[in-house]
């Protein structure tokens, strides 16, 4: 991304109002995960699970774990990362999964937390967001909870939690697809900018590109150095119903930020990019709708 395209990005995201007295209906947090699928019998996919802590102790975490009904290819199976895991074993369903291991049948691991909620919100907060320079205590400014700790998440994602999934099943190194929405894909963007070359593919649902005033995008200057041989791709999901930021109501050409983010990243050589628009979507759909959509591709 060049600076003129960057500058170009940030003064869109910039000026859309962070803290417009009309706020947009914030997700349930006290809503139970649905856990339907680990019990039943019938399906394509095996699910198992493992416990794991944060290195400091203070998250704890859970992976689903589920895995085809068919043997691993020579090179092992390609692996699908889904961020927010209890809310993403709540959109799968037994026909996307029959419909998953009749393609590439990736083992599937649902990266969440050990507690029955929906969504782990404190958790959330601190693992999907960027630490930003020059701030002794930083609170995130939605939640006003404790943020910037995704480097360390994403460190552990691809060290302790990628051997202990590699233990369960024989795993594809070059084909490792990580997927998040909201926050979670605030953080598929992290990653792709600050370590291009841990995922083949990066799926970013509604990410929160008005978190911090658009930090996000600044972290794009410089991808081209930090590719080095890799060759990501990257998929940016938008419904046309979200807002701008969590904080006002849906006007004015909502989308624009998003696209000019990927008009930007597509001129980066060797990086492909794709954006998605969901028509009619709010922000809260878009979770199982962006899931459905890269299952569908992975079902091919």
């Amino acid at each position: 991304m060049n600076k003129t395209t960057l500058a170009l990005t940030l003064a869109l995201i910039l000026a859309q109002p962070l803290w417009a007295p009309v706020a947009q209906a914030q997700p349930d947090h006290e809503q139970k995960m649905d856990a339907s699928l680990l019990v039943r019998q019938d399906l394509a996919y095996r699910f198992s699970q493992v416990d794991l802590d944060s290195a400091d102790g203070r998250r704890h975490y859970r992976l689903w774990i589920g895995k085809p009904n068919r043997p691993a290819p020579a090179s092992g199976y390609p692996v699908l990362w889904m961020l927010d895991g209890n809310a993403a074993l709540g959109a799968l369903d037994s026909q996307q999964l029959g419909t998953l291991a009749a393609g590439q049948a990736p083992l599937l691991v649902a990266v969440g937390y050990q507690t029955e909620q929906r969504i782990e919100r404190a958790g959330r907060t601190y693992d999907y967001t960027p630490a930003l320079p020059g701030q002794a205590e930083q609170l995130d400014p939605l939640t006003g909870q404790p943020s910037g700790g995704v480097d360390a998440f994403l460190d552990l994602l691809t060290g302790r939690m990628r051997t202990l999934v590699a233990g369960v099943a024989p795993i594809d190194l070059q084909r490792q697809t990580l997927w998040g929405h909201s926050y979670g894909g605030l953080a598929v963007l992290h990653a792709l900018f600050t370590r291009p070359g841990a995922f083949s593919d990066y799926a970013a649902a509604s990410p929160s590109l008005w978190w911090h005033d658009g930090a996000i995008v600044g972290e794009a200057q410089g991808l081209e150095q930090r590719l080095g041989s890799s060759r990501p791709r990257l998929l940016l999901m938008r419904g046309s119903e979200e807002p701008a930021n969590p904080r006002t109501q849906v006007q004015g050409d909502v989308e624009r930020p998003a696209r000019e983010l990927v008009a930007g990243l597509a001129r980066v050589p060797g990086l492909q990019v794709r954006f998605e628009r969901f028509a009619g979507l709010g922000h809260g759909p878009m979770l199982p709708a962006s899931l459905k959509q890269v299952i569908e591709g992975m079902s091919r």
